[in-house]
């Protein structure tokens, strides 16, 4: 951006998305926890596993990742008024890839240890397995699958986050007034109820083109259903989120956009507890599916931002030390959920009770975890640890 518009700018805190960021982040571990309960994929599973609770999560499967890709763009746009691309490329390669390393090496092993011992059934100590993982040991294989190793697992978010950032910075090197011709321009295009069907039109073709072709896989070289989700909702946040034409019109649309979500949603919990890969739908009312869970993903993103500038633009003390905490708990969070699953098992507790200990246990954990490393220097960088902010 030019030094005029860095000049003009307007650096006021908001709020809301600080309070949108936490509120994203303490959902994951409830996500995270309801994984071990569900049939989907997940590193270990609880032996009460099923699809009792699946309508539950699907409450916030389609639209909180992309949420947090649209949040972490509204917050990139502050630090682009500050910095040339040069500058900007190193503070975010510091702030996200030191502690991208430092959870790939230290805090996600005990994921995938847990995960061989229980659906490899290897039998190794964890000084063993961390050896082998640290040189890339591709020996682990279950069904026929080998684990990938080292790996980020839920540390992709931050992974994809750093990429989006130095695509930007390229951008900005490159032709740094076309970003704001590139604003001038989307806030025209969705001006009023095109707020929601542009993006709607978009997430739903891209879902009805790409899903089959590129289903989420997390790998970054090979994960082209995601990317073309999550690259524009982060450019959305960075180019629109601020502009005060876009913010009346979330506001103003914020409870259309819900009661929309809620519909659909209705229909999403009825779909997929009906059909399954073995009752699979019929192909129109697949692709018909995929619209729908566009609407969803859409109108959840403008009804939350919508909602949180009327109702979550304030400031407190618990606002500025979780901004601070969020992203060392995001890191912490799964690896704890999976340990201290693994520990509870031979208790044998029923999924209710099991389930809330674990999230009270994994809340405590990563909050103990995070004011015990933010306290030292060094470990402070590596667990992503800074100020929430005046």
């Amino acid at each position: 951006m030019t030094g005029a518009t860095q000049a003009a700018a307007p650096r006021e805190r908001r709020y809301d998305l600080d309070w949108l960021r936490i509120i994203a982040f303490a959902l994951l571990i409830f996500y995270h926890v309801g994984m071990y309960y569900v049939t989907w994929d997940f590193h270990i599973k609880s032996p009460y596993a099923s699809d009792a609770i699946e309508p539950l999560m699907m409450l916030t499967s389609p639209w909180r990742l992309t949420l947090l890709f649209v949040v972490s763009g509204a917050a990139t746009h502050f630090l682009l008024l500050r910095r040339s691309a040069g500058p900007f490329v190193r503070e975010r390669s510091r702030r996200l890839l030191w502690p991208l390393l430092f959870a790939m090496l230290v805090v996600v092993p005990p994921q995938s240890y847990y995960e061989v011992i229980q659906k490899g059934g290897y039998s190794l100590d964890y000084h063993e397995f961390w050896l082998r993982y640290l040189k890339a040991d591709h020996s682990f294989c279950m069904d026929g699958k080998c684990l990938d190793l080292p790996t980020w697992n839920h540390m992709w978010f931050v992974a994809y986050l750093w990429v989006y950032a130095m695509l930007l910075a390229l951008w900005l090197r490159l032709a740094p007034a076309s970003i704001e011709r590139a604003t001038r321009v989307g806030e025209r295009w969705l001006a009023g109820w095109r707020l929601i069907a542009l993006p709607v039109a978009y997430i739903a073709l891209t879902r009805i083109t790409l899903l089959n072709a590129f289903p989420s896989t997390h790998n970054l070289t090979w994960d082209w259903m995601n990317h073309a989700t999550f690259l524009p909702a982060f450019l959305f946040g960075v180019l629109f989120l601020h502009s005060p034409q876009i913010g009346a019109d979330l506001r103003r649309l914020r409870w259309h956009a819900a009661l929309i979500w809620l519909l659909t949603y209705v229909f999403m919990a009825i779909y997929f507890s009906t059909f399954n890969e073995q009752r699979p739908p019929p192909d129109a009312l697949r692709y018909f599916q995929r619209v729908i869970w566009a609407l969803n993903q859409w109108c959840a993103i403008v009804a939350a931002f919508g909602l949180a500038q009327v109702y979550l633009n304030r400031d407190g003390p618990a606002r500025r030390y979780l901004t601070g905490a969020v992203f060392p708990l995001y890191l912490f969070h799964q690896t704890l959920i999976i340990v201290f699953a693994w520990q509870l098992l031979p208790l044998q507790l029923s999924p209710l009770p099991e389930g809330l200990l674990l999230v009270l246990l994994t809340a405590i954990g990563s909050f103990v975890l995070y004011e015990s490393g933010r306290r030292v220097p060094y470990l402070r960088t590596l667990i992503g640890a800074r100020d929430g902010g005046k």
